[in-house]
């Protein structure tokens, strides 16, 4: 057994939500690819396994609820309904890093298309063998910057990425037109909300309690 599964099963009991034993391994073998690459590729400031399962895997893991949440009212506005049948939801994680929430997105929502992007190459490449190795189709890892991106998504998210308004204005045309932007941050941004330009309207801060985490985190939704 793996020496973090206690931890994982604790901190999806306080999330409220239950995976199967196939994605609380997917998670954990992403745990140990990002050990394993940080050596080389300093993907991660957070070395130690612990800290890395609350700070990263945890703190990913507690925006599940609230993006399937958002993904179903998506649905239920006819967001997926095309002539040809529905389409799978795309969303795109902004500077990924080495995948988070993006990788978590992708395994514990398998009927989400997760595209992560990052100006590193050496990050994208990891969510490309991260996509390989724990086989997600569903995964891709893009080595671009995220202006130059006009395909849409009907989800655009970032963690600790930048401010709201690089974020949005960096993204916007990514941004598909009934799409949403999911922001996540630390304590409430009051200051850059306070800035954020007519293009990006919010529609709700949503607080996050993550297990084992003394630490305020919360999602900005957006609307473009």
């Amino acid at each position: 057994m793996h020496p973090l599964l206690p931890a994982l099963r604790k901190g999806l009991d306080g999330l409220g939500f239950a995976l199967t034993d196939a994605q609380q391994g997917q998670l954990l073998a992403y745990m140990d690819l990002i050990g394993k690459w940080t050596k080389v590729y300093n993907l991660t400031a957070v070395r130690d396994a612990n800290e890395m399962l609350t700070h990263h895997l945890l703190d990913s893991l507690a925006v599940i609820q609230p993006l399937r949440r958002v993904v179903q009212q998506l649905a239920q506005s006819g967001v997926d309904a095309q002539a040809s049948g529905p389409s799978r939801l795309r969303l795109l994680d902004v500077g990924s890093g080495a995948g988070l929430p993006g990788i978590v997105i992708a395994i514990t929502c398998p009927e989400i298309d997760v595209t992560c992007v990052d100006t590193v190459a050496k990050k994208a490449a990891f969510i490309q063998q991260v996509a390989a190795t724990l086989r997600l189709p569903n995964l891709k890892g893009l080595h671009a910057r995220v202006e130059s991106l006009t395909q849409p998504y009907d989800v655009v998210c970032s963690r600790a990425f930048a401010s709201l308004v690089d974020f949005t204005t960096w993204s916007k045309a990514a941004l598909a037109p009934h799409g949403v932007w999911m922001a996540m941050k630390g304590k409430h941004p009051e200051q850059e909300l306070a800035v954020l330009p007519p293009g990006a309207q919010v529609f709700h801060v949503e607080q996050l309690q993550v297990p084992g985490l003394d630490a305020e985190r919360c999602i900005v939704w957006m609307r473009g």
